[in-house]
């Protein structure tokens, strides 16, 4: 097997589906990428057994084959380098492979790539195409909300609910909740899938501008963007039923600027119980004032912003974090929350939104100690 490339495109194909490789695996085979050529077309391929990623480049190829390459050790090897000229040298024989450049010669051994994981079957039963730039907005604004609790398998991806004329994703860890909605979509398909938050981060870096192609089996979720290919096993879950935890009845509605809640959320929280996270929200008449205490370190902070509310006063306790990640995901200038209560978990969205377009963040609250 044998052929040329620049390094720099190399080194941005690895860089699309290394995040796959699992750092340490109890299948060494695992942590090598599949290199597989014919013609001028060169195919990599990595997969975790959850998940299997592949991307095709054109290279200037002189003998076809195929081989796996510790990824690595390839990556560290290939980052390294220059944009220079590669010669790509393996003896399948052997597994010795040779990469060389003008100034200096690199030795690395593989393993036969009949040892590697084969490509799942996914039935071609259930298709859509979606554009590239709605699915990355929809994985962008609610991934941050998924729970990393492995008791919980069902909210450790997003869910995604494809309709005729509407696709809805949603993400919550149980302590916050992401609703997406884009209402400007048609879909061939009505059905729900869950999909893994680790299938979704390798998605974001996988995607190519333009269309993207989705089928799905029972098991499986792929989706093809150009030279681009992922599949991931689903979570064959129920997910929970999201819509009964969103409040129907918010009586105090406030509108603030998100600059300006950010900062100061940010400056503020630095005076928060390192553990409990607590900020409380004194909203007065077109004055929100935002405090923090540590009672063990001695220290407290506060801030005033102005802002838009004309009911009565309310005090609210929130979790620091989980504010500062909602507000770094909306992307308007003004946006407004909806309370129902102290006690009661609160909307926050953008203040005007576009109508094919809709996004909901909640998050519950924390009890304060007056």
């Amino acid at each position: 097997m044998k052929f040329t490339v620049v390094s720099g495109d190399l080194l941005k194909a690895l860089s699309k589906i290394i995040g796959v490789v699992p750092a340490k695996s109890s299948m060494p085979i695992l942590e090598n990428i599949l290199f597989e050529l014919i013609g001028k077309e060169l195919k990599l391929s990595a997969t975790d057994l959850e998940l299997y990623s592949s991307v095709s480049i054109e290279v200037s190829g002189s003998e076809d084959g195929s081989i796996t390459v510790p990824a690595k050790r390839l990556m560290d090897t290939v980052r390294a380098l220059p944009d220079t000229s590669l010669v790509f040298h393996a003896d399948i024989e052997s597994n010795k492979i040779m990469m060389i450049t003008e100034t200096g010669e690199y030795n690395i051994t593989g393993v036969a790539s009949e040892e590697f994981p084969k490509y799942p079957e996914i039935s071609e039963s259930k298709k859509l195409a979606l554009d590239g730039s709605i699915l990355r907005d929809a994985i962008q604004k609610t991934m941050f909300a998924v729970s990393k609790d492995e008791l919980r398998p069902s909210l450790m991806g997003v869910l995604f609910r494809f309709r005729e004329d509407s696709l809805t994703a949603v993400s919550t860890d149980g302590h916050r909740l992401v609703k997406f909605e884009r209402s400007s979509f048609t879909s061939p398909l009505n059905t729900d899938v869950i999909i893994p938050a680790k299938a979704l981060a390798a998605l974001l870096k996988l995607t190519e501008s333009g269309e993207i192609q989705i089928s799905m089996s029972e098991s499986y979720i792929r989706f093809t963007s150009g030279s681009s290919v992922l599949a991931s096993r689903v979570i064959d879950e129920t997910y929970p039923n999201f819509e009964s935890v969103i409040p129907k009845e918010n009586n105090y509605e406030m509108v603030i600027s998100r600059e300006q809640l950010l900062h100061a959320l940010r400056r503020v929280s630095l005076y928060a119980n390192t553990t409990t996270h607590q900020i409380r929200f004194a909203v007065r008449e077109n004055n929100l004032t935002v405090s923090a205490e540590d009672v063990d370190q001695g220290s407290q902070a506060k801030e005033n912003i102005a802002c838009s509310y004309t009911n009565e006063g309310l005090d609210i306790g929130f979790n620091a974090n989980y504010i500062n990640d909602v507000l770094t995901h909306i992307d308007n200038d003004n946006i407004r929350f909806r309370f129902g209560g102290p006690t009661k978990a609160g909307i926050i969205e953008p203040e005007e939104q576009p109508e094919d377009n809709a996004i909901l963040m909640l998050t519950m609250p924390l009890r304060l100690n007056n």
